[in-house]
């Protein structure tokens, strides 16, 4: 077994660890009073490749492993998490699906100017009344000559109102059940096509949550992602790759409280000493950094298998996602606890990163539906 880093590996590490700390970090605070969406630093980061990494480069992408876009994503929310995510839903279930279901004029049309960070792409699966069940989403896409005819509510879509393109599923056929739902790529200039509100959330403020309101919204039939019926199938492959990045994310989260504890232990003094001296702050900090450690193998893991594991990566996903989910809420509260008073201040990072890591065990599949994945595979292969 080899855990060693490659160099060009350590290379995407260190270059866009050296952009969060002087082009993000400055300017964190104020864009989080103000809930201000990072679009310069956005596009910067799609300029070095961090839109497209999954993406050959023949589309505009990097051509990376998974591993380098798993450091990609925990070195960008090792500062802000918000960040991650955005590049996460562009990447994982954005770019990928398009490239791998996409015809050859929607790549040129869409994943060129999403892998260069041109464009930003959003994900629109759940709705009010469907969640964790896919397959009971209510949205229909009708066909009406060259054109599909969509209405519904889409919920929760990251990145929602700053998008160049929308993967929307909708059902073509609705006595199909799972068979029935197809996936359409919209633009956000299409008749009927409508942000209706923007959710105000306990944490990751810089991300944009939308409400997105599909009313009689013509879809061209070359916008059709693959062929009809085909659209839960490329929702939920794309998913088992998203909740890499979702781990990642919750690996960066949790290193950048670390490290935020580990700095306020060194300096606050109580009693003529500092609190590190203390071996109940000890005893927190090592907790900390071993299940963070044991996260990050499970996430390296999990990524090397999207590359090498011949389509039974899917397990492997969800055990990273869990753990590392439920481990960045873990260390979040302790490095809270860790500063004492001053961590419920808004004017200290690790009060961000407690409100960031909570959404963490919710979203690209809550911890139960992992369990229950986990669960299956265990049974079925024991």
């Amino acid at each position: 077994m080899d855990f060693s880093l490659s160099s060009d590996q350590i290379l995407i590490r260190d270059t866009v660890r050296q952009f969060m700390e002087t082009e993000m970090r400055p300017i964190l605070r104020e864009y989080e009073r103000e809930e201000k969406f990072p679009v310069e630093q956005l596009k910067k980061l799609g300029e070095l490749g961090c839109c497209g990494m999954l993406v050959p480069e023949e589309w505009g992408g990097a051509g990376t492993d998974t591993v380098s876009y798993a450091l990609m994503l925990e070195e960008v929310a090792r500062v802000d998490a918000s960040t991650a995510v955005a590049l996460s839903v562009t990447n994982s279930v954005v770019g990928i699906p398009i490239w791998k279901a996409g015809s050859e004029a929607q790549k040129k049309k869409y994943l060129t100017r999403l892998s260069r960070g041109e464009i930003l792409g959003a994900f629109c699966l759940t709705e009010p009344q469907a969640g964790s069940d896919a397959a009971g989403i209510q949205a229909r896409a009708m066909r009406d000559g060259d054109h599909y005819v969509l209405n519904g509510t889409k919920a929760w879509v990251t990145n929602g109102g700053v998008s160049g393109v929308y993967i929307v599923f909708a059902k073509t056929d609705p006595t199909a059940g799972s068979r029935g739902v197809s996936a359409f790529l919209v633009e956000p200039d299409f008749a009927g096509f409508r942000i209706s509100r923007y959710e105000d959330k306990m944490g990751l403020k810089l991300s944009r949550s939308a409400e997105v309101s599909l009313q009689d919204c013509r879809v061209p039939v070359k916008n059709r992602l693959g062929e009809e019926g085909q659209g839960l199938r490329i929702a939920l492959e794309s998913l088992d790759g998203g909740r890499v990045g979702i781990a990642a994310q919750a690996l960066g989260l949790a290193q950048g409280a670390l490290e935020a504890a580990v700095r306020y232990a060194k300096q606050r003094k109580t009693f003529g000493k500092p609190i590190a001296e203390y071996q109940a702050i000890q005893w927190m900090l090592a907790d900390m950094q071993m299940e963070i450690e044991a996260a990050r193998t499970l996430t390296h893991y999990a990524a090397w298998m999207r590359d090498n594991g011949g389509g039974r990566s899917g397990p492997h996903s969800s055990r990273a996602k869990l753990y590392s989910s439920e481990m960045a809420n873990r260390v979040a509260y302790k490095a809270v606890q860790v500063h004492g008073s001053v961590g419920y201040s808004r004017e200290t990072d690790v009060e961000r990163y407690y409100r960031d890591a909570r959404v963490l065990t919710i979203y690209e599949g809550t911890s139960e539906m992992q369990r229950m994945v986990i669960a299956r595979d265990l049974l079925r292969h024991s």
